[in-house]
């Protein structure tokens, strides 16, 4: 995918305005059974959680190969941190999300939202591989303005609902972020650059910056090249039958899956809702247990 005319405009702007922000900031059939044994064995070891909520039962698994987020939910569920707990946030075709302690008998005034324990949660991506279809467990966090690594919320987490995408809106969404991720590549290289960038500035040396820009550009080309945004053929599969959220994928941790009631999920999803999308009427985690 190479940049358009307008990405070429957005990116030799976008070393202007970093500039000025520094200003003012400083194989055999054998082998396949084989495999495919060691896999339903990592299924069956993967621990499960009951959510037992007002609108009824929702059983999740937690994926092993994100252990940290695996073990921290663990931890609090038997701690019972997350009994009480209500579904504060709900965006029907997106999400639900739960997990902030403040929401315990919380006023109908509350702002929610932003309670935890003291800690964050590694991001542990394991993507394409785990991915936001319907039903996908994920670590909610902060924005990339003040979490740039992405870290997770210690406590707080959704459940994707989503909507259903045709193919070419996929492609459409692929190209997009495609064009995303470069810019943020092009970024990241220019302010490694920035000293010789506001040097050129202040010397009036245009072509120098011209020529840098051209370089920065194809740095970013061959960098995007290595790892494009691509959706793969299951997310493609799933994204156009059951749905979920692609725009997501690979910006939030995805830590476990629903495997009995979604359609609990869904009724949560269609709950009214009022300020700052939370339900009128409070939709709680009456209990959540370790049942595997």
């Amino acid at each position: 995918m190479k940049l358009k005319n307008k990405t070429r405009i957005a990116l030799a702007a976008s070393i202007m305005l970093a500039a000025c922000a520094v200003v003012f900031t400083t194989t055999s059939i054998k082998a396949n059974n084989s495999t495919a044994m060691q896999q339903n064995e990592q299924q069956d070891n993967r621990t499960k959680v009951l959510l037992e909520t007002t609108f009824g039962n929702i059983e999740i698994v937690l994926y092993n190969e994100t252990p940290k987020h695996r073990d921290n939910f663990i931890k609090l569920v038997k701690e019972g941190y997350y009994d009480g707990v209500l579904f504060h946030r709900v965006i029907k075709d997106f999400m639900i999300q739960t997990g902030d302690p403040d929401s315990k008998n919380a006023t109908v005034d509350a702002f929610l939202g932003s309670g935890g324990p003291d800690y964050d949660i590694d991001a542990e991506f394991v993507y394409p591989q785990y991915y936001h279809k319907r039903g996908a467990l994920a670590a909610a966090r902060e924005g990339d303005e003040t979490n740039p690594e992405r870290k997770s919320s210690g406590s707080q987490f959704y459940i994707v609902t989503g909507r259903r995408f045709s193919t070419g809106q996929l492609e459409m969404m692929a190209e997009r972020m495609g064009e995303q991720r470069k810019g943020q590549i092009f970024q990241q290289l220019a302010q490694s650059r920035m000293q010789e960038i506001m040097t050129y500035q202040q010397q009036g040396d245009t072509v120098a910056l011209n020529n840098l820009q051209n370089e920065l550009i194809a740095i970013t080309e061959a960098n995007y090249a290595t790892n494009p945004v691509k959706f793969t053929e299951s997310q493609m599969r799933d994204y156009s039958t059951v749905g979920g959220a692609p725009h997501l994928d690979g910006q939030y941790t995805v830590f476990g899956e629903v495997v009995s009631g979604l359609d609990v999920v869904e009724k949560i999803e269609n709950v009214e809702t009022g300020n700052h999308d939370r339900p009128v009427s409070d939709v709680k985690i009456i209990k959540a247990t370790i049942i595997q």
